[in-house]
């Protein structure tokens, strides 16, 4: 079955990544087959997003189930541009090198760094799969990145990088290997991302750029760090369907139309709360787990319980955490004894 997968993946990968079924099996390719399996979103980042989605739904009530998935899937779109957009950025620094190649070659008298000059730093191994990359090239096109990019920008962050002792002691190495390349472009990245107008101008452009930092700099960083190039890299951390639909739009579908039930049954739980005073954040994260508990059998419900305490930490109140700890046990106890929850599989229920 994994050589039938593998070789349809392989046959028919240059196929549109809206082509639903392809997707799919994409999508399982890279998460179980691929030798270098990478995926940019994992499900704590889709139930974050999640989250967003129904805050943004609690707080306008002209939000209906669809437009609330829409904004939920348009985030997770927007995350992937964000990939995109920090790679392409990545990419047009180092190309500047030419530019600056341009000034040097023109100069009267040229110093001996400038006669030594070269423009590795784009015509590298590690870029050059960037730049051969005709999908990517036509992602960055079709998404019309190089609108966003500000030129001064790219100058500025280019002229930053080559002052710096390690761009300036690998230009003098002649006998450049790829991890020297992989090392000043990580270092370059790195020197890119901490650039307040950088920061800014995908700020300005993204509104989950703060939120999704983390996870896009991570993807960058295993993109710049592969071992086996090919062209089609950057498919390896499109959204798959198997987290995005499967998991995300259905936790996001189920927390909406089962909104009023999961109410009834947290109301109980609260002792001398009034459900009108309990935070917003932490009672749409109680939804989401018993939304979980009860609709998504192959989830372990440890994990369920510890997913929720851990993002109340980072989105909501210091003593949220204990608060929600506290509601779910009641309510799992409570769904147990009931026959509630069914989890499939070894070990999934306590």
């Amino acid at each position: 079955m994994r050589s039938i997968i593998k070789a349809f993946v392989k046959k028919y990968r240059s196929l549109p990544l809206d082509t639903k079924f392809v997707q799919y099996l994409k999508s399982w390719y890279c998460l179980y087959l691929h030798p270098l399996n990478s995926t940019m979103l994992s499900r704590r980042n889709v139930r974050v997003k999640v989250l967003q989605a129904l805050y943004a739904q609690n707080r306008d009530k002209t939000l209906n189930t669809k437009k609330t998935e829409a904004l939920y899937r348009q985030s997770i779109q927007d995350s992937y541009k964000l990939y995109l957009l920090n790679l392409f950025q990545l990419y047009k620094v180092a190309e500047y090198v030419y530019e600056d190649a341009k000034i040097r070659s023109a100069k009267h008298l040229p110093t001996e760094e400038d006669k030594l000059f070269s423009t590795k730093l784009f015509d590298n191994p590690i870029m050059q799969m960037v730049a051969q990359s005709n999908g990517f090239l036509s992602l960055v096109k079709k998404d019309k990145l190089s609108r966003i990019l500000d030129k001064d920008i790219t100058r500025k962050l280019y002229n930053e990088f080559a002052k710096t002792e390690l761009f300036k002691a690998y230009l003098l190495n002649s006998d450049s290997k790829v991890s020297d390349d992989r090392e000043v472009l990580l270092a370059l990245y790195k020197s890119m991302i901490k650039n307040e107008l950088f920061d800014e101008l995908v700020g300005d452009r993204y509104a989950n750029w703060e939120i999704d930092k983390s996870l896009v700099v991570g993807a960058i960083k295993k993109t710049l760090k592969l071992k086996e190039f090919e062209p089609d890299f950057y498919e390896r951390y499109y959204p798959d369907n198997l987290t995005v639909d499967e998991f995300g739009g259905e936790l996001v579908y189920k927390s909406l139309h089962f909104n009023e039930d999961f109410s009834d049954l947290i109301k109980p739980k609260l002792e001398n709360w009034e459900m009108e005073r309990v935070a917003v954040i932490d009672m749409l994260l109680i939804k989401m787990a018993l939304c979980e508990l009860i609709y998504f059998p192959s989830i372990p419900t440890k994990v369920t319980i510890n997913e929720f305490v851990d993002i109340s930490k980072v989105y909501s109140t210091i003593k949220s955490k204990e608060f929600i700890n506290g509601v779910l046990d009641k309510l799992m106890k409570q769904l147990k004894n009931e026959g509630k929850i069914n989890k499939k599989g070894r070990g999934l229920v306590d």
